[in-house]
């Protein structure tokens, strides 16, 4: 209604306003007109009006168009005022006006206001008419009162498609996904066309649903009825085509839009981050510019969260440049996805600058991000102080934040937060009992993980698989294989990662050798074996069990490779010998600019120890340092040693020792020990033994090689004496075990093992290979019998060690053509080196040896080290 001149003035000018409110009032009196014809100009007038004019409202209509002003200014308690005042009127409230207020309740999520006027519904006999019906059930949803509005929705007498739509949304709001599409065939069904508004909220739950399938039904549906052109129907799409990473399918939906609002080109945006098309997602920014939309602020949560995946700090200040032009620095979601960028590009001071200016927008997610970037980069003393200093200012940690913290990897911090989690009944949380479990898994503490994975409630696939890898961590294959069982027997679906876990925990050398072959299978079956953690673990797994052809197999296969799967092969080539082909797969990830690492040059410098390559492994060990820029290691400079050591070459490998950086560990005086006896350089062995017995006086290893040592040189005094320390410090000898599997089943042997129920057989066997040996040539080497007695006692030692039983129970057990595979926990003697290779020959057998150090392929009386190892 348009105002005369003098009410104009007095609206545009900021006088008192009572006197404003005197003047509309004066104005009323004197034209005699109802005070709703100001209510356009201010509400509150309208109000102060009502209450002063002397002729009240008197019919419902002025009610309601005050009632609806409230409403559309979203003046909630102003609107449930003037609609208690109506009760002390003559008046009547009608379907309109309840209709108009329960929506407010709704809005406001007050679902006990919203039953007392349900309880007015039904006293003026309104609650059967379709928008009181309609407006009920949006309540009833809205305050998670499902069932209450179910049965509204049954008991309306008259129903129209906002009826059902209602319904549906409230559905969609509760969560109940699976329900909407059954509704939404009931409503077709009985005779409600649907318009766009329904569509889009179908489409809505079908993406929360996961049922791409029918998403593209109704996609059909959207073609054949004509709703492509609806902007609500086209955001719908171009999430649930996103989400499904059907890109090409959301852009498609998105070009064809003639008009687009904010929320298009936010979905598109979103669908490129949640994809990781970083690229394309700067491209759609920059249109949504040029086509004159404002950015809001979920536009750059989203397009600084891109900025964090690609680390690229410019971009990240670009944008924070731009948010502070468009005014959203203030904005909590803003800052918080700048802090997270911040700490992904390694500014954490100025990601603590932006959490610090932060006031009453700092919130537990605020705090979660700022705790998790100083984990991300290394400062967990900063990240532990942090969390403390949040629970000081009464910030409760969700979920989200003791998921983060519980990756500080220290026992009493660990115990302390498990405390806290079971205080604040965040154990049985999915995700806070994962993160916690995964916590005891990578601190050895196999036992509290599955405490806790028993206590999680609903465990979903993450929490199966972080049970899986912490065994899988430890070398308990047969457990790892009953998680995995039992995860598909709970009607849980296993993905890539956990095919991957369940394969690696597959590569212990106590696995059954037909398991991992087993689960290979299942992921075939799955479409998983083309994942590349998957194919990855396959070629570790193959490699560490002694099938380096299965593993090539797999890693020729491999459509994209990773520097896992690089590292296993040429890692798994050295290990069996095949120092050739180990450098081969080097020089090709050379040639395709691959990158290196640490862990590579591991596996290179090891092939050329094991091949006795000298020269080319102190080539590769330099080439590490001054092409690669890689800083050696513990572990390189052990290689190096080992290098030399084999190679007698041992007054290099104390140079090596004098020029490192850090003290030598106890695997470099272990190596350097072995090669002084191999060597027989007592001396040298001496100063090994004494270092290794000071770092692990537990450890037995440096005993015997100490007194094997002295045996080898005929110093039988001191090797008792050595023996005399090792039982005084009560120090005990690893016994040497051989393992083989027949049948899925494993058996294990000692030296002179009478336990086994073949045991006649077995020694009867070994009788006849002594006497084919023999005739062949084979002299017993009683030198790798480390005892002061007759020769004869010591062939008798040498015939019956654990290795030689387990290859004679493998000959009678197994057929002519199945290789025999041995693992074995200490190195193999020389002397049953030479007895496995005639064996090879004589029996036609292929046999695979697995020792401490490698594999040894034993064949038609040749072994795959050459003789060197």
């Amino acid at each position: 209604m348009k105002l005369n001149p003098s009410l104009r003035t007095l609206t545009n000018t900021s006088i008192n306003p009572i006197l404003r409110l005197k003047h509309y009032y004066s104005v009323a009196i004197n034209t005699k007109k109802t005070p709703l014809c100001y209510t356009e100009c201010d509400p509150h007038i309208a109000q102060y009006l009502f209450d002063k004019t002397p002729q009240r409202l008197t019919t419902l209509k002025e009610h309601n168009q005050l009632l609806f002003r409230y409403s559309r200014d979203n003046q909630t308690k102003e609107a449930l005022n003037l609609f208690v005042s109506l009760f002390r009127s003559s008046l009547q409230p009608d379907e309109s006006t309840l209709s108009c207020v329960i929506k407010l309740c709704a809005s406001s999520f007050d679902g006990k206001m919203g039953r007392q006027v349900h309880c007015q519904c039904v006293k003026f006999g309104l609650v059967y008419h379709v928008s009181v019906g309609t407006s009920l059930v949006d309540m009833y949803m809205k305050s998670e009162s499902v069932d209450d509005g179910r049965r509204v929705f049954d008991e309306m007498g008259e129903r129209n498609v906002v009826s059902w739509t209602s319904l549906l949304a409230g559905y969609s709001w509760n969560g109940l996904y699976d329900c909407v599409w059954e509704l939404f065939c009931q409503m077709q069904f009985e005779g409600f066309f649907p318009n766009q508004y329904t569509v889009s909220t179908v489409i809505a739950a079908l993406v929360n649903e996961g049922a791409v399938d029918l998403g593209l039904q109704v996609h059909a549906m959207v073609v054949k009825h004509g709703f492509e052109d609806a902007i609500p129907v086209c955001n719908s799409l171009i999430s649930m085509y996103s989400r499904a990473g059907m890109l090409r399918d959301a852009r498609d939906v998105f070009d064809k839009m003639e008009n687009k609002d904010w929320v298009s080109w936010n979905s598109m945006i979103a669908g490129h981050v949640r994809n990781g098309q970083d690229f394309e997602v700067f491209e759609i920014f920059s249109k949504m510019q040029c086509a004159g939309v404002k950015p809001t602020y979920m536009t750059f949560a989203s397009v600084v969260k891109s900025c964090a995946s690609l680390r690229e700090l410019v971009l990240v200040r670009l944008m924070q440049c731009k948010a502070l032009k468009s005014g959203f620095t203030t904005n909590e979601i803003v800052i918080t996805a700048l802090m997270v960028a911040l700490s992904k590009c390694n500014e954490m001071d100025d990601s603590f600058s932006l959490f610090s200016l932060m006031e009453e927008g700092k919130n537990v997610v605020s705090w979660t991000a700022m705790i998790s970037g100083y984990l991300q980069n290394g400062g967990t003393n900063k990240a532990v102080n942090l969390f403390s200093q949040m629970r000081r200012e009464g910030v409760k940690p969700n979920h989200f934040t003791y998921s983060a913290i519980l990756t500080v990897q220290h026992d009493v911090f660990v115990s302390e937060m498990h405390a806290e989690v079971i205080k604040t009944n965040y154990e049985k949380s999915s995700s806070v009992g994962t993160a916690l479990l995964d916590a005891y898994v990578k601190l050895g503490n196999t036992n509290g993980a599955v405490k806790v994975f028993k206590i999680i409630e609903a465990k979903d696939l993450m929490a199966w698989s972080a049970m899986l890898a912490g065994y899988a961590l430890t070398g308990e294959t047969e457990e790892a294989a009953k998680i995995f069982h039992q995860l598909i027997k709970e009607g849980i679906k296993p993905n890539e990662f956990t095919f991957s876990s369940i394969i690696n925990a597959c590569a212990s050398p106590t696995a059954a050798s037909e398991q991992g072959k087993q689960f290979h299978a299942y992921a075939i079956k799955m479409r998983f074996h083309n994942a590349l953690c998957v194919s990855s673990a396959l070629v570790t797994m193959y490699a560490k069990r002694g099938n380096i052809d299965s593993a090539h197999e797999v890693f020729k296969r491999q459509k994209d490779r990773d520097l896992v799967s690089w590292n296993s092969m040429i890692s798994g080539y050295s290990q069996h010998g095949q120092a050739k082909k180990a450098l081969e797969v080097f020089d090709e990830m050379q040639k395709r600019n691959m990158e290196v690492d640490s862990v590579t040059f591991i596996g290179v410098i090891t092939a050329c120890t094991h091949a006795g390559l000298v020269e080319k492994g102190q080539k590769y060990f330099n080439s590490m340092i001054n092409d690669h820029h890689i800083n050696p290691t513990m572990k390189h400079y052990s290689c190096m040693i080992d290098l030399y050591s084999r190679a007698g070459m041992l007054e290099k490998a104390m140079d090596i020792i004098n020029e490192m950086p850090f003290p030598p560990g106890a695997t470099v005086w272990r190596t350097l020990l072995g090669a002084a006896r191999v060597h027989r350089n007592i001396e040298l062995g001496e100063l090994a033994a004494e270092k290794l017995i000071s770092l692990q006086p537990e450890d037995s290893a440096a005993y015997v090689l100490l007194s094997n040592m002295y045996a080898a040189a005929g110093n039988w005094q001191e090797r008792t004496n050595v023996r005399k320390l090792m039982d005084k410090r009560k120090v005990k000898k690893e016994p040497g075990y051989s393992w083989i599997e027949v049948k899925n089943k494993t058996y294990s042997f000692l030296a002179g093992d009478l336990t086994h129920p073949l045991s006649n057989q077995i020694y009867s066997k070994l009788s006849e290979l002594s006497i084919r040996l023999k005739d062949a040539g084979y002299q017993p080497d009683t030198n790798y019998v480390f005892h002061d007695i007759e020769d004869e006692q010591k062939e008798t030692i040498l015939s019956h060690h654990s290795e030689r039983l387990a290859i004679a129970f493998g000959l009678i057990a197994t057929p002519p053509e199945i290789p025999i595979q041995i693992v074995k926990n200490l190195r193999v003697c020389g002397d049953c080196h030479n007895y496995i290779k005639l064996v090879s020959l004589i029996e036609q057998r292929y046999i695979v040896v697995r020792d401490s150090n490698r594999f040894h392929h034993f064949k038609d009386g040749l072994c795959s080290c050459g003789d060197y190892w």
